[in-house]
């Protein structure tokens, strides 16, 4: 290991948000140096709590996280947000449109977010991504925050990095049996029904319920209904989330 390197991860285990910022660089672009650098940080690993959001596109994810960020600062933790993004096809970088929804959270010192591009790469984004989370847990970070986009193969990725995983849907995914068949329900240890103000929303929730509370191999899973762009029920799953972190 370069001098350079150890200095970065030395000024990273001090609290420097940049040479933070300069590892997950590095995890992203797949350097060669990157196994040696989680051995060296793995005895400051495994104190955070993992979250992994997750959901169709439209769902509301990033609002919801925006939300649940506020909740969690108010209690005084820190929170590390990696919001994995679609590529944008002229650039080939993250759109970075979860960033934009979160702004209001960048001159927190409590804070760090993270956008992630997909770059058509689902192998590869899996590794950034727990490399990364692994980076935010050694700095310290309290609670760690993943979203992903859609559903399919890289929820199911990310579900293995996190303690706990957030289904969001809305009242439309009542039709649409794609979760079920992905996988992602029997996994997930939260369902928000997101904009519960559209009709059937109270329907999918209790149809829901009444799904989850036979056959499944865990805990059974919370459903919570919500309207994230109001603030409702969003301190309700705060405190399921809470409560699944002490647990965990």
């Amino acid at each position: 290991m370069t001098r350079s390197l150890a200095e970065l991860i030395d000024s990273m285990l001090a609290g420097d948000k940049k040479s933070l910022a300069q590892l997950i660089s590095l995890a992203e672009n797949e350097s060669s140096t990157l196994p040696e650098i989680l051995e060296i940080l793995q005895p400051h690993c495994g104190k955070s709590c993992r979250i992994g959001v997750t959901g169709p596109p439209g769902a509301g994810k990033s609002t919801l996280i925006d939300k649940l960020v506020t909740r969690i600062r108010d209690r005084g933790q820190s929170v590390g947000v990696i919001a994995v993004d679609p590529t944008s096809p002229l650039s080939g970088g993250a759109v970075l449109g979860d960033r934009v929804r979160m702004r209001r959270h960048y001159l927190d010192e409590g804070v760090f977010i993270r956008s992630m591009a997909t770059r058509g790469s689902h192998g590869g984004l899996a590794k950034a991504v727990a490399a990364a989370v692994s980076l935010l847990d050694a700095f310290g970070t309290e609670v760690i925050i993943v979203e992903t986009v859609g559903v399919g193969q890289t929820e199911l990725s990310i579900a293995q990095i996190a303690d706990i995983l957030v289904l969001v849907l809305v009242p439309e995914s009542g039709d649409d049996i794609q979760a079920l068949k992905a996988g992602i329900l029997e996994i997930a240890d939260i369902i928000v029904v997101n904009k519960a103000d559209r009709e059937g929303a109270q329907r999918l929730v209790d149809e829901f319920r009444a799904v989850l509370a036979y056959g499944h191999g865990k805990t059974e899973p919370s459903v919570i209904p919500a309207q994230a762009v109001n603030d409702i029920g969003i301190e309700e799953l705060y405190q399921e989330v809470d409560k699944r972190c002490k647990s965990c």
